[in-house]
């Protein structure tokens, strides 16, 4: 039988977005700036940010935000270093820095570009909403100043210029007409739209993403590239992302493991998968949970157990009717079955396997396939059954150490 007439999609049926049409989706990694803003996480070496750099270029990613150098010497070191870095080793990612809408955060960003010959993308930033202006005491024609001051001087330097607007999805539509319609005409070329507070809904996302191309970019005349910067406070950071794109954005951010300011940005990884499983992204994904990994334990953050694809538990089973299913695939000789027979997304494809376990949810195919795995007989029905009654006594899935010695028992 044909392998994939044996999943219906129903995220493929009539009137569902065509992903085959959008071509490609560019992606930009915020791990390194936004997700190094969360207050638990710690600041990784720079040798862990150059290996997390090499990572994000392995896996296909477009742009790294690699620090935001206003912020002083420890972030000025960090993006000369990683800056460098791209030069050196012949990288395919492209940089970029975030700056806030002063001339002083922009000159470090043009100093650092200059000396090394690369591109680096000026991600100027200015709080947008009503409820941000109020707290600063801000005008709108104050905004508007110091926005001119910080993007013409980028321009002047030689750096490409994303507008960025903070708190967008609560902003009023006149301000971000003014505040991206004057940035593209003193030279921006790329304008994001941020979910700062992680106010939005999916509804919410495309409804901003059309008025932005609709209201603002096509009536420019200019080639504009519309920016997702999604958080996660409500839960919607992964659903906004796709909202967005099937809006029109071209780029969206998102950092590995969603780390970020308070509950965290939209996860890195996640849309990686999801847009190589939709067709979107073709870079190999082997080494995703190196990745992830290596952010977790440079950062000093647990990688939860449960966290989709590249948590602990992504592909095990200790339940009998599951492992059941997959063991009576395994038993066709087919290994496309077995890897999707009970999951959505294939083990193999991020470089991980299906894993069954014994515990008291488990049935006696899991004790013989277990057995078979380990090079035991799984025709021993003494230590079967052995097996098996102790994983229904149990409260937990039971140990590597625990098994073996039921193993090793008279």
């Amino acid at each position: 039988m044909e392998e994939q007439s044996l999943i219906h999609d129903w995220n493929r049926s009539e009137g569902s977005f065509d992903w085959a049409a959008i071509g490609e989706v560019q992606l930009d990694d915020e791990t390194l700036r936004d997700g190094l803003q969360n207050p638990s996480v710690v600041d990784p070496s720079i040798e862990d940010k150059i290996r997390l750099l090499h990572f994000m270029d392995r896996l296909g990613i477009h742009t790294a935000n690699i620090g935001l150098p206003g912020a002083g010497p420890r972030a000025v070191e960090a993006v000369t270093a990683l800056a460098r870095e791209i030069v050196d080793a012949g990288l395919s990612i492209k940089a970029n820095c975030a700056a806030r809408t002063v001339v002083a955060d922009v000159r470090p960003i043009a100093e650092v570009s200059q000396k090394f010959g690369i591109p680096i993308e000026a991600c100027t930033f200015i709080g947008s909403s009503p409820i941000r202006q109020y707290a600063e005491g801000w005008t709108l024609e104050r905004m508007l100043r110091v926005t001119e001051e910080a993007v013409t001087f980028a321009v002047r330097e030689g750096l490409p210029v994303m507008m960025v607007t903070e708190d967008t999805t609560r902003a009023q539509p006149d301000v971000l007409k003014e505040l991206y319609g004057k940035a593209i005409e003193w030279g921006a070329r790329r304008v994001c739209i941020a979910d700062t507070v992680g106010h939005a809904t999916p509804a919410g996302t495309h409804a901003l993403v059309r008025f932005v191309i609709e209201e603002i970019v096509e009536p420019s005349g200019e080639e504009v590239g519309v920016d997702w910067h999604g958080h996660r406070d409500r839960g919607f950071g992964l659903a906004n992302s796709f909202a967005a794109i099937e809006a029109g954005a071209t780029r969206v951010h998102g950092t590995a493991l969603g780390i970020g300011e308070r509950s965290g940005n939209t996860e890195m990884d996640l849309l990686l998968v999801n847009l190589k499983l939709l067709g979107v992204h073709d870079a190999d994904l082997t080494m995703l949970p190196q990745y992830c990994e290596l952010v977790a334990e440079a950062c000093q953050i647990p990688l939860v157990h449960s966290y989709p694809v590249l948590g602990h538990d992504a592909f095990r089973t200790g339940t009998g009717v599951h492992a059941a299913a997959i063991v009576k695939a395994h038993a066709k000789g087919d290994a496309w079955l077995a890897d999707r027979i009970y999951s959505a997304v294939p083990a193999s494809m991020v470089g991980r396997r299906q894993l069954i376990e014994i515990g008291p949810m488990s049935g006696v195919s899991n004790v013989k396939f277990w057995l078979r795995e380990q090079g035991r007989d799984p025709q021993d029905e003494d230590l079967v059954q052995r097996i098996f009654r102790a994983a229904k006594r149990t409260d937990h899935t039971l140990t590597q150490g625990e098994l073996e010695a039921l193993c090793n028992a008279d």
